[in-house]
């Protein structure tokens, strides 16, 4: 094989080997070039975004505010099948939580205005997963 074939051949394999996603978890999110997968506002406020892995190919989607993440799930096939996972930001860290078992504050300030942050632990007033997805739904945005 000549030289630069050679060398083109293992840019190309390091290079895709590089851009793929992980395939467990959530993604790197690119802070304001990121849109939602929903209502295609960029991804700008760490505390609110979301992301779902799922679908056939087990593919991530981000979202800008969990609110935006429950209504588009509920439009797609295998949204509430177990395989599908869900991440939402801690509002005040920024740290990636398990949707389903995160606490979620009402009263916040959120991309979407659905109001409502992810905790990690229970706080005053908080709900969980399901309360709130029936929540965001209700809203109906």
């Amino acid at each position: 094989m000549p030289r630069n074939l050679f060398l083109l051949v293992a840019a190309a394999l390091l290079f895709a080997a590089c851009s793929r996603q992980p395939e467990t978890g959530p993604v790197e999110v690119k802070w304001d070039r990121d849109t939602c997968v929903r209502c295609s506002m960029a991804l700008s406020d760490r505390h609110y975004a979301a992301e779902v892995r799922g679908g056939p190919k087990k593919q991530v989607f981000k979202f800008d505010d969990i609110g935006c993440a429950v209504t588009w799930l509920r439009e797609q096939p295998w949204g509430k099948e177990a395989a599908t996972k869900i991440w939402v930001a801690d509002y005040r860290s920024g740290k990636w939580l398990d949707a389903r078992t995160a606490h979620y504050v009402p009263g916040k300030t959120t991309p979407m205005a659905y109001g409502l942050g992810a905790a990690e632990e229970a706080l005053p007033g908080s709900i969980g997963f399901d309360e709130a997805s029936k929540q965001l739904l209700a809203k109906g945005k």
